[in-house]
């Protein structure tokens, strides 16, 4: 098993205003002149961490992350106006020309893996190498499965806390109900659907109980949910549902790999061998005994993997 690369602790710090609303934050760390290497944060909302600095070789990459328009140190905090996708890759674009950089790796997982197929799909020519995890594709049935039926089954316990803030002739809609919740005037009323929502997703993202993770999610609660809520009510602000499936012929060329969990409940691991179908040049890695979360065991070794492979091409 791979371990994170040490601490990082020498970061350049920005603040990059991309409208009159909203204002980045953005980190470059490791070697200057190294293979420039963009991290794509999930949720969407959920921000960034030092560790996520950890899953690159610092003295072969350039390392790149921000924070997505409403997460974690970009202002303003958990706002929902003009963030859809298509702001996010124009966002991308803004750092990329702000950086200099003509192309580099790409790497995201779980939203980040959403936004990491989008943003190569509307600019392929910028992509250096693809590495996606918990492939999350963004299609109502995806949506249904995690938030509506399916996963419940799973984890009848955690799911009952989930729903308790939804009376009960709502939780037909579950989504519709929690994003009349999380943007009510009342802020007593968006705190409480946001903790049910993002500790339900904390509670499950790992294969083991992880009460480090679950707290995690509590801290994130109102910007994860308000925004993963926007998103998916507007259906990621995909043109069709199965946008990303349509359009991954333009990625034939591009070297990727696709890591995902085996016991992936919030993101089931069919997706990723759907994508896989469409990117047949791409490599598939699926992780036994793992679950959704990026720093579990097995996902975090594979993922250092990865960049390692292409830090050698």
């Amino acid at each position: 098993m791979r371990e994170l690369y040490p601490e990082i602790t020498r970061v350049k710090k920005y603040s990059l205003k991309v409208s009159s609303l909203h204002t980045l934050y953005v980190e470059e760390c490791g070697n200057p002149k190294g293979i420039p290497a963009l991290f794509l944060h999930g949720g969407p909302g959920a921000g960034i961490s030092p560790n996520h600095r950890r899953f690159f070789n610092p003295e072969k990459y350039r390392i790149i992350l921000f924070d997505q328009r409403g997460a974690g140190k970009s202002k303003p905090y958990a706002e929902l106006a003009e963030n859809t996708i298509w702001d996010l890759i124009a966002d991308i674009e803004l750092i990329r020309l702000k950086l200099k950089v003509s192309k580099w790796l790409v790497f995201g997982g779980s939203w980040g893996s959403t936004l990491a197929l989008a943003y190569a799909i509307s600019h392929p020519e910028r992509i250096l190498h693809l590495i996606v995890r918990g492939i999350f594709l963004c299609r109502h049935e995806e949506i249904l499965w995690f938030y509506q039926y399916g996963a419940h089954q799973i984890f009848p316990d955690h799911w009952k806390d989930y729903v308790k803030v939804i009376p009960e002739n709502e939780r037909h809609d579950m989504l519709s109900a929690f994003y009349r919740r999380l943007t009510s005037p009342d802020k007593k009323v968006r705190l409480e659907a946001a903790r049910a929502w993002s500790l339900w997703e904390g509670a499950t993202i790992c294969l083991e109980p992880n009460k480090a993770m679950h707290h995690e999610f509590g801290e994130i609660a109102v910007s994860l949910a308000r925004i993963e809520c926007h998103y998916f009510m507007h259906n990621c602000f995909f043109p069709d549902d199965n946008y990303l499936l349509n359009n991954a012929h333009k990625l034939q060329n591009i070297s990727a790999e696709i890591i995902h969990g085996r016991y992936d409940i919030v993101c089931p691991v069919k997706n990723a061998f759907d994508l896989k179908e469409k990117m047949p040049r791409a490599r598939l890695t699926i992780v036994p005994a793992s679950g959704h979360a990026a720093f579990e065991p097995g996902i975090r070794s594979a993922l250092i993997e990865a960049t390692d492979r292409f830090r050698k091409k």
